[in-house]
């Protein structure tokens, strides 16, 4: 028997939204928070399906055209499934589990869910008038039960399947479905209550309390209604008709998403059994469509935004300005004499902000130009560019319109940009453009002089109050000129590879970042072999590249020293006795998201820093244009490298990435408790009032 060389990463998946669970269980996080995490890990789940669960159900049935042409597969589609279905299951009744606790918790602080049935005289009547004001024109009922098919059901959307009848005649009955109007609406409604506590109802009941109301003209006087929600396919099919433009394969294919095959059909464990074989029938539902019974409530995602109720406010950490940038009047006045390094959420992307606003006024400014994958709602990023094009700049956006999820935003960003005159690119075909880049140039005399930054993460300033990532604002002349180098690439694709080839400092997928890591693996495995310090440090959202995996293991039998820092998919079984070196790898899950990407390799004592976009992943090594760029500044190098290092030392927040995917926390036993995002702010912060 072959021993299993690397964790399936779909698997692997799965353990990261284990942890968000337990960020839920966690008693030391204030309730809202434990709330917000049960939204994430709903919402992770949702998308789990609709992309990784969808891609194992279209693996399964191109296997079958593989077996029959005698064709080899690594791994059966098929058999991750089955273990899929399991431990979602077995994670659905944790979380269930979870809400439970949290309900008491909620009660204990005055704050009660009510539903339908239990709401007093006053609430009614507020119900009644709630529901005529707000929701009676979001409502449509669909009768089904003689329908020959099913209408399109929403991905995103809740639904109520109703069963109504008449008490003394079970025989005449009739079935409907109603789509739940929250975006039009909201999940949550603040009922009227004693003073002293907050009583809330979720839409879905306010529709059930009125469906006598709703199909009073059948004279129905018995109703059952219960939730339940579908979810799928989200793959969007680029066809290869080069007739069609890129824009309208997008648009075409977002149409298409929403008629995608169901790959999950969620359902409340007591709906009317006639009505559950019915929508299974009419789904199309098999054995293998991942049927879940569940409670009461669905769609928990919303929960990300329960109304702030609670005795308990947030204690979250308020980001502070980059010392460096406190006192100048100019962030471009800065950046042009020195790097700055800022760090999401700690220090405020305010700082970004003004320097795009400065570009857009300064009349010596030429042009400017940057890549988006992920833009905030009412973008502030945006606006400045859009006051930059009014102003006369040159301004050119790489508007990344394969962004999985931000599609349409993206479509809808075109539209804005190109109106102000904001020339757009679209990307490349078969490659996402990942990389988080900006160039401005600007006339100084007869100098063109470049400045910019190279970022871990989106131009979003919503998300980087959340997300933890890192962002070089730098003038150096080598990487600007890597950047236009980039640039010219995206303008010029169908002229190939020959623009990113000439980059001389940026580390770039899919040209040369996968092979400078390689030998930089290599190198500090040659140094331990022959006895000399060698270490590597890595930290990144996702470790699955089984190539660079194979060579961690080579470096971990030889002796170098391995930290690893990773919070979603890990396959790596680093854990081995033959080893040299025990490798450290842990996850790190709290109130920001962990999303930068630092790399530092020993290398003989003159130590390699980067900060890159790129996971270790074959899909960013080799089909997305990423950038990594070194870190040269000493200051910032060493800045980089204390709050790694506090990161490593992480016995709250940190688990234990071991070969059984335990999740298990880092053991606090004999010592000093160290939270470290709590001591990163603390870190940052002092800096920054000295």
């Amino acid at each position: 028997m072959v021993k299993k060389q690397f964790i399936q990463r779909d698997i692997s998946w799965l353990s990261f939204n284990a942890r968000v669970l337990q960020e839920a269980n966690d008693p030391s996080v204030p309730l809202r928070e434990r709330i917000r995490f049960l939204g994430i890990f709903s919402n992770n789940t949702d998308e789990f399906f609709r992309v990784r669960v969808a891609t194992l159900k279209r693996m399964d049935e191109y296997a079958e055209k593989r077996k029959r042409l005698n064709m080899y597969m690594e791994e059966n589609p098929l058999h991750i499934l089955d273990q899929i279905h399991t431990i979602v299951l077995r994670q659905q009744t944790e979380f269930n589990r979870i809400w439970e606790g949290i309900l008491q918790e909620l009660n204990d602080d005055h704050i009660f869910l009510k539903d339908e049935t239990h709401l007093d005289e006053a609430q009614q009547a507020f119900v009644r008038h709630f529901f005529d004001e707000q929701v009676r024109s979001n409502v449509i009922p669909l009768m089904i039960e003689t329908v020959q098919h099913l209408p399109y059901l929403r991905d995103k959307s809740i639904y109520l399947g109703v069963v109504m009848r008449k008490k003394l005649d079970a025989y005449q009955q009739k079935y409907a479905l109603i789509e739940i109007p929250v975006t039009a609406v909201g999940r949550f409604v603040l009922l009227p209550a004693p003073p002293g506590e907050h009583h809330i109802i979720l839409l879905e009941d306010v529709i059930r309390f009125n469906l006598p109301y709703i199909f009073s003209y059948f004279g129905f006087d018995y109703f059952d209604a219960h939730v339940f929600k579908i979810t799928k396919d989200a793959e969007i099919d680029l066809d290869q008709d080069v007739s069609t433009t890129f824009v309208e394969k997008i648009e075409k294919g977002l149409k298409n998403r929403r008629k995608g095959k169901p790959v999950r059909f969620v359902y409340d464990k007591d709906m009317d059994a006639g009505l559950l074989a019915y929508l299974i029938r009419k789904l199309n539902l098999t054995s293998k469509s991942n049927i879940i019974p569940g409670g009461r409530i669905h769609n928990y995602r919303h929960f990300m935004d329960f109304p702030d109720v609670f005795t308990e406010k947030s204690k979250r950490n308020k980001p502070f300005r980059h010392p460096e940038l406190q006192k100048a009047i100019r962030v471009t006045d800065v950046i042009l004499k020195k790097d700055i390094m800022l760090h999401f959420p700690y220090h405020t992307y305010d700082s970004v902000i003004d320097l795009l606003r400065e570009a857009a006024m300064d009349p010596q400014v030429s042009s400017i130009k940057i890549t988006a994958y992920r833009l905030a709602n009412r973008s502030k990023v945006i606006n400045a560019l859009v006051n930059a094009a009014r102003n006369g700049k040159d301004v050119m956006v790489m508007l990344e319109l394969k962004a999985r999820f931000d599609e349409e935003a993206n479509l809808a960003w075109k539209e804005v940009l190109e109106q102000e005159g904001v020339k757009v690119l679209l990307g490349v075909p078969k490659m996402k453009i990942h990389a988080k880049l900006c160039i401005i140039k600007k006339r100084v005399g007869k100098r063109t002089i470049q400045y910019g930054f190279v970022s871990t993460g989106n131009p979003n300033e919503s998300t980087a109050k959340v997300y933890a990532d890192h962002c070089l604002l730098t003038s150096k002349a080598n990487v600007m000129s890597d950047i236009n180098r980039m640039f010219n690439y995206l303008e010029n694709w169908k002229d190939g590879l020959s623009h990113l080839h000439l980059c001389k400092t940026l580390l770039i997928c899919p040209v040369n970042m996968r092979q400078t890591l390689d030998a930089l693996i290599v190198k500090e495995i040659k140094a331990a072999q022959a006895g000399k310090e060698a270490s590597i440090v890595l930290k990144v959202n996702a470790l699955s590249d089984h190539k660079l995996i194979e060579r961690l293991y080579e470096a971990a039998q030889a002796g170098v020293k391995i930290d690893l820092i990773v919070r979603g998919i890990y396959c790596a079984l680093l854990e081995k006795k033959k080893y040299k070196h025990h490798a450290k790898a842990i996850s790190i899950v709290d109130e920001y998201l962990e999303h930068a990407r630092v790399i530092i390799f020993h290398n003989g004592g003159k130590e390699k820093i980067y900060i890159s976009s790129a996971d270790w992943m074959v899909r960013n090594l080799d089909h997305r244009l990423e950038a990594a760029v070194a870190i040269v500044d000493p200051e910032i190098r060493q800045e980089l490298k204390d709050l790694i290092s506090i990161q490593l030392k992480d016995n709250v927040k940190a688990r234990v990435l071991d070969n059984e995917l335990s999740s298990q926390y880092v053991s606090q036993v004999g010592k000093k408790k160290v939270r470290s995002q709590i001591e990163m702010y603390h870190y940052l912060h002092e800096k920054s009032i000295k």
